[in-house]
This record gives C-alpha cells, structure tokens and sequence, in this order.
C-alpha cells in the first residue's frame, strides 16, 4: 500500500522559513516523480515544484527562487524548503508521485499558515 506522509507545516510570519518532508512507502521511489502542490482556502489546488526520478526540477512562477524540492532516494523522502514566506502561501501543502506526467498517489496534505 502506497503511503505518502508529510510533516513541517507551521505557523510563520512573512518573511519566515519553513521545511516540508514528505516519507514515501510502498512504491519504487527511484522510478516515481514527486511533486509538491498545495491549496489555498477557496481555491483549486496548484502545483508548486516537481522533481523527476532523474532529478529535474521544475518550478512554478511564485516558487521559483524562494521555494526548493529535492528529493533523497536512500530514505524515500520529498524536500520543499520555503523561504521568503508571504501570507499568499498559505494553505494545505500535499505530496504527491506519479510516473509519465500524471500524479498517482496523494498525500493527506499539511496546513502552512503565513502570518502578515
């Protein structure tokens, strides 16, 4: 059975710092994408960085530069180091795998809150 748990959300003051994991088990994480994607009260969830298997990072526009996912094999863990928080961070931050373009397996999600 496919599990994704993420840990580190937090309440921050703008301008703060905060470092999400996320602990994968049952799947062959070296061959799984993982991405970070959250969702802000009253809106659609949306993507925030991937990382290939291979280790290519893509990002959005509002993460590029302040936002970082890395991705360690050996312990099956996702990274997404936030800095520069803005109160427009705020929301429900979910992990997600997937393979071929498509996310297959969520997280249950960790609530981020920025405080202005």
């Amino acid at each position: 059975q496919v599990q994704l748990v993420e840990s580190g959300g937090d309440f921050v003051q703008t301008g703060g710092s905060l470092r999400l994991s996320c602990a994968a088990s049952g799947v062959d994480f070296s061959k799984y994408d993982m991405g970070w994607y959250r969702q802000a009260p009253g809106k659609e969830r949306d993507l925030v960085a991937v990382i290939t298997n291979y280790g290519t990072t893509v990002y959005k526009p509002f993460s590029k530069g302040r936002f970082t996912i890395s991705r360690d094999t050996e312990k099956s863990t996702v990274d997404l180091q936030m800095n520069s928080l803005k109160p427009e961070d705020t929301g429900v931050y979910y992990c997600a795998a997937g393979t071929g373009g498509t996310m297959d397996f969520w997280g249950q999600g960790t609530q981020v809150t920025v405080s202005s």
